[in-house]
Order: C-alpha cells, then structure tokens, then sequence
C-alpha cells in the first residue's frame, strides 16, 4: 500500500479529533491548561478502548493495515463520527490490506449509456438532470440543465467539471446565493472521492488545480471534512427568471458506481416552479443531450 491512505488517515483522525470537545464526553476543564483544540490522543484512545501507543501509531498513519474493524467501529465512535465519516474511516485504514506497492491500472473512460441519455431526452420539456462522473466530471445533461446552471456542453472537455465550474466561475458565485455552503458541500463530496483516487492522475490535477487557484478551496480542503448528499435544496439566482429555490435527488446507475444522475424539481404550485416553467419557454428549442463522443472518453 503506498503512503498515500496512511497520511490521508492520519490527517482525517486528527481534524476530527480536534472537533470533539472535553465537554461532550463530560471531560473537566475548569484550571486546566489544553495545548490542542479538541480532545487528547489518550482520551480518544480510553473511550475507544485501545492504549494510547496503539492509537497514537493508528493517527500517525503507522498501523492501519493491522487495525481491526471492531477497534476502527470503537475509534469512530469516540470520535462521534456520522456513518459516512466511519465508512470513509473503514475505507482509509483497510484500503491498503494486501500491503506493498500497489499496481492498478488507470481508471477506465466513463461512458453514458444510451438508455440514460434517453432519460434525459424525456426529463427535457421541464426537469433539469444531468450526470455526474469521477471528480465531479460533467458526462452529459440535457438542455433545461444547461440553461438553469451552465452550458457545459459548450465548454471544453477539461472544463466541463462542477466543482470546477463552482470555484473557479465567477458566474457561480452570482447563481447561488448561498455560495459559500455549495462550495462546503462540493470541497467535502471530493475529499470523500479522494479516499478511492489516489492513482487517479486527472483528479489529483483538479484538486491541485482549485487549490492553486483558490484560497477558498485550501481552506475547505484543509478541514477534511466529508459529505454525501443525496437530496437537499438549493436556492438560485438565475439572471433570466430570478430567484428560485431548486430540490433535486441523485441516483447512481447500477453498472458504474461513479455515475451519478441529478434531477432537480421544485414544489408543485410554487413560484419557482413558475420560474423554471418560464426558463423553459424562454430557452425553448431543439437540443439533445450530448452523445458520448471522442473527447468525452478522454479521463
């Protein structure tokens, strides 16, 4: 296993060490001096059951191909970790299980399949969808999505990325206006991803990339912090039809875990479903989802 998972592991127990206080586990602190925000090496390590040698090698990245599921299970509870965090921690320490260097190839194209595309088509008269490849790629969405959030298709193949689009596109910035709280929620959806992409080259570009171009995206970076949505809202400020707040559910095909499909929708009777009802009419015209072509089986 190369060194990779062991500091990314590292990194992770000690940002959420730092997140739990002494008070939410009834730890004393009046007259007493803590040199680290968040709670001791040696008490995560008491109310996880395991000696402070063994969790202090775990955290330092030095032990994680020996670590049992049960003390991992133990570890995530003291730290208060959500099921996401404790698969994401299960995924970092056990990644490595075969030990050595690793040989994988590189990932595979991603290519959507017809009958998706077909979906799309049929979504199109009002419903915004598109899918969603490895790091955030954009694969292929349909006409009310490029006109809700962006044209991607018109975009270079490199450039057709949401996270990419939300951090380094002044015009996401004006879309959402909430765009502090998308940017959180993208920066966390990628470190989830990171856990799996070690060998991935064009994902490691995307990430040195924003992290280059945006002090914003260090920052998020930084907390290591991991998210997975699969429903929520998100409200828009859309230069054509105004404010509108948007749903939207994900879905990933069965043959290609890294695919996912959005679908955005809003209440029924609402003014945002008047609002996307309008941006439909007004972008009216013919337009079908972009088939998979040369540049799109570029990774």
């Amino acid at each position: 296993m190369g060194n990779e998972y062991g500091v990314e592991l590292g990194d992770f127990l000690r940002s959420r060490r730092a997140r739990v206080t002494p008070d939410q586990i009834g730890v004393p602190t009046e007259g007493t001096t803590r040199r680290v925000p968040g709670l001791r090496r040696e008490e995560i390590a008491q109310l996880a059951g395991v000696s402070t040698e063994y969790y202090t090698r775990l955290e330092q990245g030095r032990r994680h191909r020996n670590a049992s599921v049960s003390v991992l299970d133990a570890i995530a509870r003291a730290l208060r970790l959500d099921e996401v965090e404790h698969a994401y921690l299960i995924e970092l320490a056990r990644g490595g299980s075969h030990g050595g260097e690793r040989h994988t190839l590189p990932p595979r194209p991603q290519r959507v399949r017809p009958e998706l595309h077909r979906i799309l088509e049929t979504l199109d008269a009002a419903t915004p969808a598109f899918i969603s490849g490895r790091g955030m790629q954009v694969l292929a969405g349909n006409r009310m999505a490029g006109a809700l959030i962006a044209d991607f298709d018109a975009l270079p193949y490199r450039e057709r990325n949401f996270a990419r689009f939300v951090f380094l596109d002044e015009g996401a910035r004006d879309l959402f206006p909430d765009w502090y709280r998308v940017a959180e929620d993208v920066a966390a959806g990628l470190r989830l991803e990171a856990g799996r992409r070690h060998d991935d080259r064009v994902f490691s570009e995307l990430i040195g990339e924003l992290a280059v171009k945006r002090a914003e995206f260090r920052s998020l970076w930084a907390r290591h912090d991991i998210r997975q949505r699969t429903h929520g809202t998100k409200l828009l400020r859309h230069p054509l039809v105004g404010e509108l707040t948007i749903s939207y559910a994900t879905f990933s095909p069965c043959s290609d875990t890294d695919q996912v499909l959005y679908i955005y929708s809003t209440e029924p009777g609402s003014a945002s479903e008047t609002a996307l009802q309008l941006l439909a009419n007004l972008t009216a015209g013919p337009r079908r989802p972009q088939l998979n072509s040369m540049e799109n089986l570029l990774s």
